[in-house]
């Protein structure tokens, strides 16, 4: 396990300095390019307070009413905990659970521990429900684009072939007696990247509630928001995207429930005036397109971080017919179309829309 680092002090927040221009509640933006989240208004608190840590090659952060203050050791221990799951799911690290699966399973059936494995029964049924577009096994696939090391390039028709052969969830199997994985094809590798910080958020906020918490919310990375609880109405959250001119795509309130949301233009590779990004559709070995971003609201962080990728990777068509089978669900799916409008699609009993 690694060493865990402190977590930053809490700092306290002038609320008059801290919510000029903002509208009257809580609030956080988020957007795909990680933008950093900034309260606003508030619940009738003086200040704010907001804990964070850098993990996962971004900020996580904690941000807790002055009068809550009291709160502030759980949400220190809460942040411990994002280490913790660091250090056992990261594909960076060569000492991590998830490391030791990639090079075990490939041999043959290796038990691991049950948050993992628990957390890989998720991802199968989130790629059985979204015909595939949701699939963790894409690391051979990033790699041929270069993406895993932000060096991107354009291979050639064979090389996506070949990755494309060392794909599919479809082939990794779990066994639920003894947890055990097994890759059914050769040089399979998983990659928990389009969930982790998902699962994370998801652990941070049941160490919350466990600690007595009701009221705070949680974000990483600014793409990924988790709202516990909401107090005088709910947390408010703008949803922007680098690719869009308007200042928001639209402002959601959230109440104990989480928000995902992806986008094409994080990284990109540009051939001969093309431009072809980094998320890929692990059903066709090329990047995804028709959509500039997707945002998910549902009850669990995982769940809506690895939709929004999905969304992304499936498009306008799959995001429709999801959200009709899942009554919990709400999308904001923003077409390449040059309007500049996100589709809105289903609904959750804990988010209103406020559209741009």
């Amino acid at each position: 396990m690694a060493d865990r680092k402190p977590s930053a002090p809490p700092r306290p927040m002038n609320r008059r300095d801290l919510l000029r221009g903002r509208p009257r509640r809580s609030a956080v933006e988020t957007s795909f390019d990680a933008a950093a989240p900034a309260p606003s208004s508030g619940t009738g608190a003086d200040y704010w307070i907001r804990v964070h840590r850098r993990a996962m090659a971004c900020r996580f952060e904690i941000t807790l009413a002055g009068e809550d203050a009291g709160h502030v050791a759980a949400a220190r221990e809460a942040l411990d905990e994002v280490d913790c799951i660091e250090a056992a799911l990261s594909v960076f690290r060569e000492t991590s659970e998830l490391v030791r699966v990639n090079r075990e399973a490939n041999l043959g059936a290796t038990a691991t521990d049950g948050d993992l494995f628990s957390l890989l029964v998720s991802c199968a049924r989130l790629h059985q429900e979204t015909q595939g577009a949701f699939d963790v096994t894409s690391t051979p696939l990033s790699r041929t684009w270069g993406f895993l090391k932000r060096e991107g390039r354009l291979p050639s028709p064979e090389e996506i072939a070949s990755a494309r052969a060392r794909v599919g969830m479809d082939a990794v199997e779990l066994v639920t007696e003894g947890r055990t994985v097994r890759f059914l094809r050769p040089g399979m590798e998983l990659n928990l990247g389009s969930i982790g910080k998902g699962h994370a958020l998801a652990r941070v906020g049941d160490l919350l509630r466990g600690r007595g918490v009701t009221d705070a919310l949680v974000s990483a990375a600014g793409s990924s928001v988790l709202a516990v609880g909401g107090r005088d109405g709910g947390w408010v959250v703008d949803v922007r995207s680098r690719q869009i001119r308007r200042s928001r795509l639209a402002r959601l309130t959230l109440r104990d429930c989480a928000l995902g949301t992806s986008g094409a233009g994080e990284q990109f590779v540009d051939v001969a005036g093309r431009r072809y990004g980094h998320v890929l559709d692990p059903r066709t070995g090329w990047p995804a397109a028709g959509l500039i971003s997707v945002s998910v609201v549902a009850d669990d962080a995982a769940q809506a971080d690895a939709l929004s990728t999905a969304f992304l990777v499936g498009g306008l068509d799959l995001a429709e017919r999801y959200c009709a089978s899942h009554p919990r669900t709400l999308a904001l799916v923003t077409p390449d179309d040059g309007s500049e409008r996100p589709r809105v699609l289903g609904g959750h009993p804990g988010a209103s829309l406020e559209e741009a």
